[in-house]
């Protein structure tokens, strides 16, 4: 691996609030240090096509509020095989980028920790996924956000259902983790929270409703991760409707909406250090590793560690579910 000169940067699976602000570090932090950035647009996809654009320290300017990328996303099947890695790197060499920073989460350091057991041009990685799915690090680059959007939300759909006498079973994203659900269930007061993590919860919703009744609750909010072994917050619904005749329930799926906004203050500085720790990482000879954020400090983990752990959720806060539904 030589001296550092010119590094790519893309934006890969689906995209966060925050991304640009990770951009902008990234392509800022590059040229400070006298190194030229390339923008890789459409990630591994866009690596494969040859679709890059240089980036100046105006090329992201008035970004880092700015939801989405300006890099665009897409998941590539094509970087799966030998022969997309091989036609990468032949486009990656013709363009003299000596490193790449990959902002995405556990599919994106999949393909990068496969490359780089293939090629020796470094890549480092930069967790960037709503779902605050990834191990090795506290935090990932639009967590926040979609926490706030979610609570914003269902504060508004407690209101109507107050209004109405309704349940609400509200589907927030995390098809195979629960952060989301548990977090936003908890800064929403939901009533009943219900992860891909902890099987047979929703077969107890029946009793804690029972418990609500007794307490004369005009409302109840359950919050339901898509993930979850049921099938999802229609599913759960449409098994309860026959024993829960008292209440006119209704489903809200919340979806893309999770995905969406200007990123929170949280996410714009948490993403602005990684984007410059990826950087950093780089010049210092860094390979096959992703920045991460533990205990608020910049922390390295190998990509074989951050996609093959699993992270689990906080257990302390599971614990409490319960006691503040007494």
């Amino acid at each position: 691996m030589g001296k550092i000169r010119k590094i790519g940067v893309l934006t890969s699976g689906g995209d966060s609030p925050g991304m640009n602000a990770a951009i902008r570090a990234v392509t800022r932090t590059a040229i400070y240090n006298g190194l030229e950035v390339i923008g890789i647009r459409h990630g591994y996809l866009g690596m494969i096509n040859a679709n890059f654009k240089p980036l100046k320290a105006h090329s992201v300017s008035d970004i880092i509020q700015r939801g989405g990328t300006i890099l665009k996303t897409a998941r590539c099947e094509e970087f799966r095989t030998i022969e997309g890695r091989k036609t990468a790197h032949e486009n990656l060499v013709a363009a003299e980028i000596d490193g790449v920073v990959a902002i995405g989460g556990d599919g994106t350091f999949k393909g990068a920790a496969i490359f780089n057991e293939e090629y020796d041009i470094p890549f480092v990685g930069v967790p960037g996924t709503i779902d605050n799915d990834i191990y090795g690090t506290d935090y990932t680059i639009g967590y926040d956000t979609a926490l706030n959007t979610v609570v914003e939300a269902v504060d508004k759909i407690r209101d109507t259902a107050s209004a109405h006498n309704r349940m609400f079973f509200v589907e927030v994203m995390g098809a195979e983790a629960g952060h989301i659900a548990l977090y936003s269930g908890i800064a929403s007061g939901a009533e009943a929270i219900i992860m891909p993590e902890i099987r047979g919860e929703a077969r107890d919703l029946r009793k804690m409703i029972e418990n609500g009744n007794k307490r004369k609750k005009s409302s109840n909010i359950i919050i339901v991760a898509e993930g979850d072994e049921e099938g999802g917050a229609i599913a759960i619904a449409e098994k309860l409707k026959p024993e829960l005749t008292d209440y006119d329930i209704r489903v809200s799926i919340l979806g893309h909406l999770q995905r969406g906004g200007s990123p929170s203050a949280l996410d714009r500085v948490n993403a602005s250090r990684l984007g410059n720790a990826a950087v950093e990482a780089l010049l210092d000879g860094q390979k096959s590793v992703m920045v991460g954020l533990q205990n608020n400090e910049i922390v390295l983990v190998p990509f074989r560690k951050a996609v093959k752990l699993h992270k689990g959720l906080n257990q302390s806060l599971v614990d409490i579910i319960d006691v503040l539904n007494v």
